[in-house]
């Protein structure tokens, strides 16, 4: 079911061209991984998401609704956290929390247990009565994660989410966002981490120079699923058997192989046993992972 429709979007600054018609289709309940080098027009199609900046071309539908004809009611079920964003020093976690769900339509009777589920979610219990002037980096940052979630929105933009988190912090932040999306809340998280989002992420979104040029699924979807080849040694067949029907070959060399096809495990068994009877010694054969790093190097030019 698709969450986003962004339809030839176009957005100017002064002198720089920062989206050039622009379209996506983003499904229900994904994490898509938005990257790009800096400039590449990320922040600014983040901005045009959460209905904070309109493009001077497109339009941008979220489950139906053109959040630029009705940006008010967007923002109820949208959550965004900006790359650089600002707390409330002299309030406390609490009621940082409470004004968050208060002014995002949270009804009264429901803020005090939305207040105490972001806690919960981000480990800010133990914080809810200190002053978030009195916080660390990272305390902060979860703080602000908790914020942008609150109302429980079923749009999450998050952009450099992991920033001043330690490993611990960027882990829970990773098995959270992976409990939102089976939630049926759709994701997209601009970062530079780009390791941390093979973690998590479902779909790749790269922009360069303000245009799309690679939108993908990432690993395992739609029924199908990425798997790894790997042989002891080269065998001079492996092309050609993997040039059958219902199988896309991503990349090859003399000794392994990377593919997508049914996620059927007798379809996977099937292909295995005709390796091995062909002669190939095959010394890995399993679910395989993209690197996102390698298609951000293969798809944008420095």
């Amino acid at each position: 079911m698709q969450m986003i429709a962004v339809e030839h979007v176009l957005f100017d600054y002064p002198g720089v061209r920062a989206l050039d018609d622009v379209s996506v289709a983003i499904a229900k309940g994904t994490i898509t991984a938005l990257v790009g080098p800096n400039g590449a027009g990320k922040t600014t199609l983040l901005r045009c998401l959460a209905a904070l900046d309109t493009p001077h071309e497109g339009r941008i539908l979220i489950e139906g609704v053109d959040i630029f004809d009705e940006p008010r009611r967007a923002h109820r079920f949208i959550g965004y956290l900006p790359d650089f964003y600002g707390l409330y020093d002299t309030l406390t976690v609490r009621q940082c929390l409470t004004y968050a769900a208060g002014s995002q339509g949270v009804a009264n009777a429901a803020i005090r247990g939305a207040v105490d589920q972001a806690a919960g979610r981000f480990r800010i219990t133990e914080l809810l009565d200190r002053r978030a002037s009195d916080l660390s980096r990272g305390q902060r940052q979860r703080l602000a994660i908790a914020q942008a979630t609150v109302h429980g929105p079923r749009l999450l933009l998050l952009d450099e989410p992991a920033a001043g988190l330690d490993p611990e912090a960027r882990n829970d932040l990773s098995q959270t966002l992976l409990a939102l999306a089976r939630d049926g809340v759709t994701i997209i998280v601009s970062s530079h981490i780009l390791t941390e989002l093979e973690d998590y992420c479902t779909d790749l979104l790269i922009l360069s120079r303000g245009r799309l040029v690679e939108q993908r699924p990432l690993g395992s979807s739609g029924g199908r699923s990425l798997v790894a080849i790997e042989l002891a040694e080269a065998f001079d067949g492996l092309a050609s058997m993997l040039a059958a029907e219902g199988i896309e070959l991503l990349s090859i060399a003399p000794t392994k192989a990377s593919l997508r096809m049914a996620s059927d495990p007798a379809a996977q068994a099937a292909l295995l046993q005709r390796l091995v009877a062909a002669g190939a010694r095959v010394s890995r054969f399993g679910p395989d992972q993209e690197d996102i790093q390698e298609l951000y190097k293969a798809r944008v030019k420095s």
